[in-house]
């Protein structure tokens, strides 16, 4: 064998030895690119249930469709409540801080003037570790490295979080027009996108894309409307045979005062008012899908620009709602109560690493973002932070992070109501209206998703959804039968109050 001469040996191992220092450079590389990319889009009063993978097909939603197809779907994610009647308050400043429910009551809500001028960095110099800022989303981001980008309605969430967003853009769109329309949210994050298919850059980015819609006044655009059988304002004279059907859950009046006399959710929706016929209600919940359609063209369009930027597949995009809402579900319009349709949301997550077309429960609140993004993220989770990262869940190893989830709504007549869901039973209790209405709920919602009470059973609630309850589908609180669950529900339900600080107790709580 011929012999190899020296120059060549040496020559292949100098090659040998870049090609050792390539790959460990481009796995560096590659280490810093799995740094997440985080778009979170989230929406201002959508129930769960107006989506395909939450069971009801009557809108059209194939962007969020796909996501869901392509990620992780929660089927038990709840807001956990409001102490005033702008729910979306406490929520957002739950989902900003990590917080609970009770502990957001002194968080800084007041916006700016509508002249004012964002200046992130001065903003920031001025808190300190001791500020509740210090430890928001946008902040914990911003010391990791990320660049940070809001668009959202104006007002009812966190200031102190907003002020910390390296870019913001603040405003109320809730009418037809691309201008002051879900369209203008999304036109703002794909001019950033753009502008880093323009200036590549290797710097993460963490966006917050809010939309006004499907809250009220749900002016959608005239095609929509027009596919959905709806008129805006309305309420219609005659019934459109396009309108989506009325819930099966429908009531024309609440069976009992809930506890907030003249709220504006219940009173003053445009097109509705006190309104609770089948024109009305039909003819609002076909406003309501139009507007989330369009919403659904828009993370469309978004979608389709993070994709051309290349960073789609290293980019974990959620998709939630900041609570749900009743539009005509058990006679009510707002979200100012506990049942299901308003308490739970929509929450779908696809991204690196989360398996395609699955469902979990989950268990969790808002509170539980932070600390997930921040996990995600390999942020090290503030000791400020109630809430629980769920980042096992979506990796699929496990299928809740808590066993018990706790809700309340104490925005009106005071303590207000209380819900508590183990498993597939839920409580809820009224004590309202300075003690005249005390209530308690037992569902068992396996066998009773919809919370349908004994009112459901008339026949005229029948005829009109075309839904006939199973006997067992009420109310099962006071009947003997269940007296041994609804006494361990109380006392579990008493037990989060205490360790919620929840500041108020009912008349048969000790």
């Amino acid at each position: 064998m011929t012999a190899k001469p020296k120059k060549l040996i040496a020559l292949k191992k100098i090659g040998i030895i870049c090609m050792l220092f390539t790959g460990l450079f481009s796995r560096a590389q590659n280490t810093n690119q799995k740094q997440p990319n985080i778009l979170f889009i989230i929406n201002d009063d959508q129930d769960a249930q107006t989506l395909g993978v939450y069971g009801d097909t009557a809108c059209d939603t194939p962007n969020i469709d796909k996501l869901a197809r392509e990620g992780l779907s929660l089927t038990s994610a709840h807001h956990m409540g409001s102490f005033r009647g702008a729910v979306c308050t406490p929520s957002r400043c739950m989902l900003m801080t990590g917080r609970s429910v009770w502990e957001t009551q002194n968080l800084n809500v007041k916006y700016p003037p509508l002249d004012y001028t964002h200046k992130m960095e001065e903003n920031y110099a001025k808190i300190s570790a001791e500020d509740p800022s210090y430890y928001s989303l946008p902040a914990l981001f911003k010391r990791a490295g990320y660049y940070t980008f809001r668009t959202c309605k104006r007002g009812n969430s966190y200031e102190g979080a907003n002020l910390l967003f390296d870019e913001r853009y603040d405003k109320t769109n809730r009418d037809a027009d691309d201008e002051n329309g879900s369209q203008w949210h999304s036109d703002k994050v794909i001019d950033y996108l753009q502008r880093r298919i323009d200036q590549p850059t290797a710097q993460p980015f963490l966006i917050y894309l809010g939309f006004s819609h499907p809250h009220d006044p749900r002016r959608g655009k005239p095609a929509l409307l027009e596919k959905y059988g709806a008129v805006n304002p309305g309420p219609p004279k005659t019934i459109n045979k396009k309108a989506p059907k009325l819930p099966i859950n429908y009531l024309p009046a609440h069976p009992f005062e809930e506890g907030h006399p003249d709220l504006r959710d219940e009173n003053s929706v445009e097109g509705v008012l006190t309104q609770r016929d089948e024109a009305t209600i039909r003819n609002e919940r076909g406003k309501e899908l139009a507007t989330i359609e369009a919403i659904d063209i828009q993370i469309g369009r978004v979608i389709d620009k993070l994709e051309a930027t290349g960073e789609l597949e290293n980019t974990y995009i959620f998709f939630v709602s900041d609570h749900g809402i009743a539009v005509g579900k058990h006679g009510l319009m707002g979200k100012q109560n506990l049942y299901e349709h308003s308490l739970k949301i929509p929450f779908i997550v696809k991204g690196p690493h989360i398996k395609s077309n699955k469902k979990a429960k989950g268990n969790i609140y808002l509170s539980d973002v932070l600390p997930t993004l921040c996990d995600l993220a390999g942020i090290k989770i503030p000791k400020t932070v109630y809430g629980k990262s769920f980042k096992s869940v979506l990796k699929g190893k496990a299928k809740t992070i808590r066993d018990v989830t706790y809700g309340v709504y104490s925005g009106g007549t005071k303590p207000g109501i209380r819900s508590l869901k183990k498993g597939k039973w839920k409580l809820i209790k009224y004590d309202v209206m300075d003690g005249q209405v005390r209530k308690t709920q037992l569902f068992n919602l396996k066998n009773n998703p919809d919370e349908l009470l004994i009112e459901h059973q008339d026949p005229k609630i029948i005829a009109l959804t075309g839904n006939t309850p199973k006997k067992n589908q009420i109310n099962l609180a006071d009947q003997p039968k269940y007296a041994a669950k609804r006494k361990e529900m109380e006392a579990l339900l008493l037990a989060e109050m205490k360790a919620l600080n929840d500041p108020f107790r009912f008349w048969d709580q000790q």
